[in-house]
C-alpha cells in the first residue's frame, strides 16, 4: 500500500510540474470581458485607497487595533516584511474576472536611516533600477519624464520552475503629500511576453494572446518617514490567465505565490539599496 501510495505521489508531482511548465506555452487571448473585469477591481481598489488618505489613514498597520499594531511596528523595526492577501469587494461579492485571476496583495517595510528625499531620488533613477532589482529586472529604461510623472519601460524576468521574459512599460506618478509623506501609482500600460530571448530568433508574442503568465501590473506605494528612517507600503495589482479546469487545487498556489514573492522581492531590495547609499 505504501509503495502505491509513493507512485501515486510521484505521478502527481509529474502533473504538477507538467502542468506549471505548460501554461506559459499555450497560448491564452486576453479577452475584452477580462480586461474590463479587471479595470473594474482597479476603480473599486483605487476608491478604497483614496477613501483611506481622505480619512487620515496613511500605512495599513495604522488601522489595527492595540496592541496589535505595536507589535506589528516591532516586526518591521526588526527588519521583517508584513505582507496581507488582499480581495476587493463589489457591494459585498467577488468580482467576476472570466478567464482570469486577479492576484492583490500589500506589503510594509521600515529602513532605517533613509529620508522621504532619499527614497523618490532613487526610485526615480529608472536607468539604474536594474542593477537594485536584478534578477527580476533585467533592463530598466527611463522613457520620458513630465515633471512629476514617468513613463519607464522594464525588461522583467519571472521564473518558477519556468522562466518566462517580459517587455513591460508603465505610466507612473509620483505625488509629495508633505515634508514626511508621499504616494506613488505605477500603471501597466504595455506588457509583451519574449520568445526564444538571447536567440538570433527572439521576437515578441502579440500583446494579450500569449501564455497570460502577467496581462497587467499596477504598483501603488505609500512612504512616511518617522522613527528615524522611512516606512514603505507597496500594494500591487496583478492579472493573469485563469488555472486550466480540474487542475485549479494543484497548480494555484504555485502560480498565486509568485505576485506575493515579487512583492517581497521588490520590498527587500529596495531597503538593501537605500541601505547601501
Amino acid at each position: 500500500m505504501l509503495r502505491n501510495q509513493g507512485k501515486r505521489n510521484s505521478v502527481l508531482i509529474l502533473i504538477a510540474i507538467w502542468a506549471l511548465a505548460g501554461i506559459p506555452v499555450a497560448a491564452e487571448q486576453l479577452t475584452s470581458e477580462t480586461a474590463a473585469a479587471f479595470d473594474h477591481y482597479v476603480r473599486l481598489s483605487e476608491q478604497r485607497m483614496s477613501q483611506e488618505l481622505d480619512s487620515g489613514l496613511f500605512l495599513r498597520i495604522d488601522g489595527l487595533q492595540q496592541p496589535h499594531r505595536d507589535s506589528e511596528y516591532q516586526k518591521l523595526k526588526t527588519g521583517e516584511v508584513i505582507t496581507d492577501h488582499l480581495q476587493t469587494l463589489d457591494h459585498g461579492a467577488p468580482v467576476s474576472v472570466p478567464h482570469g485571476l486577479i492576484h492583490h496583495w500589500i506589503g510594509t517595510i521600515f529602513i532605517p536611516g533613509a529620508t522621504l528625499a532619499q527614497m523618490l531620488a532613487f526610485l526615480e533613477d529608472y536607468d539604474n533600477q536594474y542593477k537594485f532589482y536584478a534578477p527580476e529586472v533585467q533592463r530598466s529604461k527611463l522613457v520620458q519624464r513630465n515633471g512629476n510623472q514617468f513613463k519607464v519601460f522594464l525588461l522583467l524576468q519571472k521564473k518558477k520552475i519556468i522562466t518566462v521574459i517580459l517587455n513591460t512599460n508603465y505610466d507612473v506618478r509620483y505625488t509629495l503629500l508633505g515634508p514626511d509623506r508621499a504616494i506613488s501609482d505605477s500603471r501597466s500600460t504595455r506588457i509583451a511576453e519574449v520568445e526564444n530571448p538571447g536567440k538570433p530568433n527572439e521576437s515578441e508574442k502579440p500583446a494579450g494572446n500569449d501564455s497570460g503568465f502577467l496581462w497587467r501590473l499596477n504598483s501603488y506605494w505609500r512612504f512616511l518617514q518617522k522613527d528615524g528612517g522611512t516606512y514603505v507600503q507597496l500594494e500591487a495589482i496583478s492579472l493573469t490567465r485563469d488555472i486550466p479546469t480540474g487542475l485549479n487545487w494543484l497548480v494555484s498556489p504555485f502560480v498565486t505565490s509568485i505576485p506575493q514573492e515579487s512583492l517581497v522581492f521588490t520590498l527587500t531590495h529596495t531597503r538593501d539599496a537605500l541601505a547601501k547609499n
